[in-house]
């Protein structure tokens, strides 16, 4: 079932929490002096997910020029398959289009199939792959790219994939009222 998150943007104070999580997703994480560089950048954007007061996802993206690069988004293993990074994705995308993006662009692991289901799903094609890209184990990144973000077909879909998203956090909140 969807989980309905707040997304705000990631502080300070969410770092040890961040840090967690990024020590549970991936072989190498990020140091939490990385996370302090990139929160307080006015080119980046960062954002936590929180539920019942717990940080359990986040995301980030930069922006250069007219792209968008999402630089990370995780989810605690806790509340993964629950639509978490489907809304942090939603927001990063937001604020790229609210900043002028025109394109998207973000590296995946080539094993991690359900995050390249996600990306695909909200427009993103494989362009590429980055051989040996990951220091951990020398695993491939495939390079994916959503071209034109203000495509008229884009903006449908997105719009689309937004409504639909909504739709099932209103109905799973009302269940759970009732």
């Amino acid at each position: 079932m969807a989980l309905a998150v707040e997304l705000r943007k990631m502080r300070q104070d969410d770092l040890a929490r961040v840090m967690e999580i990024e020590r549970e997703c991936f072989s190498k994480p990020w140091s939490e002096s990385a996370y302090l560089t990139e929160i307080s950048n006015r080119s980046a954007h960062y954002v936590v997910a929180v539920s019942e007061s717990q940080v359990v996802g986040y995301g980030g993206m930069w922006m250069i020029m007219d792209e968008a690069h999402i630089t990370t988004l995780a989810v605690a293993p806790t509340h993964r398959r629950r639509r978490v990074a489907e809304q942090l994705l939603i927001d990063l995308l937001d604020e790229a289009l609210r900043r002028g993006a025109r394109r998207a662009t973000l590296e995946v692991r080539q094993s991690n199939h359900a995050a390249q289901a996600l990306y695909r799903k909200y427009g993103f094609v494989p362009v590429a792959i980055r051989r040996g890209y990951y220091t951990d184990n020398h695993e491939n990144a495939v390079v994916m790219w959503v071209d034109n973000m203000t495509a008229p077909d884009f903006q449908a879909c997105y719009r689309a994939l937004k409504r639909r998203l909504a739709r099932e956090l209103h109905q799973n909140a009302v269940e759970e009222l009732a």
